[in-house]
Order: structure tokens, then C-alpha cells, then sequence
């Protein structure tokens, strides 16, 4: 999945619920599920999501939105291969990419 946020160094929780195409809430339930997603909070308890943040978040929803697996299963996966999911990650934003490109060719055809 290609995510559209600017450079950035902090995320409001609507800027990255928007970019995923999901609820607040369910980017709350996942923080209390994932170690991985840690926002920082501000006095007032908004969370600032970080780059990295939102890398774990579009791996967690690969896992679970795009392969459909389960929250331990997700738990699972994240524990044995977090460095080979973000490999797979690039892969696929790059995959993506390029059939952008190519279907843009096509269309100028």
C-alpha cells in the first residue's frame, strides 16, 4: 500500500489514519496491541507519530489488513522477521512504483 504524507517529522493520528484509509480508533487499539507503534504524547494526549512509527504502522496493516492475519499471528510474525517485513515492505513500494510507470506508459500508448 503507498501512503501519501509529506516529509515530515511528527504525524498527527488523523494525518496518518487518513493516509491508511482507517479510523482513530482503530490506530489506538493498535498501539495498545503492537509494542512497535510508541507515539509520543503531548501534555494534552496527542499522539505525534514519528516516521518510524509510521513505517511499523504500514507493516502492521500489510500483515493484517492486506494478508489477513490475525493479531497473534501478526504478533508472531513481527517477533521472528521485523528486518525481512520491511525488506518486503521497500520491495513492494517499489513494485508499486513501477507499475504506476508502466501503466502510465501504457495509457500514453
Amino acid at each position: 500500500m503507498e501512503i501519501d504524507l509529506p516529509e515530515k517529522r511528527y504525524y498527527t493520528i488523523g494525518e496518518v489514519a487518513k493516509s491508511f484509509g482507517v479510523n482513530t480508533s482503530l490506530l489506538r487499539f493498535w498501539e495498545k496491541e503492537f509494542k512497535e507503534i510508541q507515539p509520543k504524547k503531548k501534555t494534552n494526549g496527542a499522539r505525534k507519530y514519528t516516521p518510524g512509527d509510521v513505517k511499523n504502522i504500514q507493516i502492521i496493516y500489510h500483515l493484517l489488513k492486506e494478508k489477513g492475519m490475525t493479531i497473534e499471528g501478526a504478533k508472531n510474525q513481527l517477533k521472528v522477521s521485523k528486518s525481512s517485513q520491511e525488506a518486503k515492505m521497500d520491495v513492494l513500494k517499489k513494485l508499486e512504483r513501477v507499475k504506476k510507470e508502466l501503466e502510465s506508459l501504457h495509457d500514453n500508448l
